[in-house]
């Protein structure tokens, strides 16, 4: 065997349905993560880049309508939009026959910002979980295909009865190619997750102030304006203690 002949190609070429799943599975896993990574950067950026601005143009809009239809066009990324809309839908709600009319208009908005701040913070980790999976197993799966290709090298050499260095040297290096594969695959994954997960922190933080401002706003009807929220936090501090329990 000459040096020509070592190299990806030959492991390739050498292996069997075992290492060739392996390898394609750990393809799969780095395109999809891959996927996940710069879908979720440039929604994180996007997040980022138009939060202050938005939040600051909601509470300096002269009406609750103009407010939510300026938070739509400002937050392209719709966390804070959605959240605004639907407690102002459920402010309008009428008493009516159903569950939801049956109780008082703070407890409606306090479920209804609830359930919104839920749905958000679900969206926003979608794909998280794929991501701690590749981290985690990603290692182990090419750790496999290693174990598994030093397996059938030291098969073959066993089968010849000669123990040279060159029939050891090269199946090993080739195997030892499926741990550095996985590492390859694992390691942008867990980065992205820790990454994705603090930003995803901070933001969903930030949600948890504006739902309690629009509670504290939709329940004393005060008007808003650059004082509003600061002010609406010192006079309702039991509304905070209620909604501060709707992020964990």
């Amino acid at each position: 065997m000459n040096g020509e002949e070592l190299g990806l190609m030959h492991f390739w070429r050498a292996g069997d349905i075992v290492t060739h799943s392996l390898a394609w599975l750990l393809l799969a896993m780095s395109v999809v993560s891959w996927y996940f990574i710069l879908a979720k950067a440039w929604s994180a950026w996007r997040m980022r880049r138009s939060a202050g601005s938005a939040l600051d143009r909601f509470w300096a809009a002269r009406s609750l309508p103009e407010a939510i239809e300026t938070l739509r066009r400002e937050d392209p990324e719709q966390v804070f939009a959605p959240i605004a809309d639907k407690a102002h839908r459920a402010v309008q709600m009428q008493s009516d026959a159903s569950l939801a009319g049956s109780v008082n208009r703070n407890e409606l908005i306090t479920r209804v910002l609830r359930q919104e701040m839920t749905q958000t913070s679900a969206r926003l980790e979608s794909g998280l979980t794929f991501l701690a999976s590749v981290g985690s197993t990603a290692p182990f799966i090419g750790l496999f295909g290693t174990v598994w290709g030093i397996y059938h090298a030291l098969i073959q050499i066993a089968s010849s009865g000669q123990v040279m260095i060159d029939k050891v040297a090269g199946p090993v290096g080739e195997a030892l190619v499926m741990t550095a594969a996985g590492l390859a695959v694992a390691i942008p994954a867990v980065l992205a997750y820790n990454a994705f997960t603090r930003i995803n922190r901070v933001m969903l933080a930030e949600l948890d102030g504006f739902a309690h401002d629009l509670l504290a706003l939709m329940t004393t009807g005060s008007r808003i304006d650059s004082g509003a929220p600061d002010a609406l936090r010192t006079s309702l501090p039991e509304t905070s203690q209620t909604i501060r329990a709707v992020g964990h």
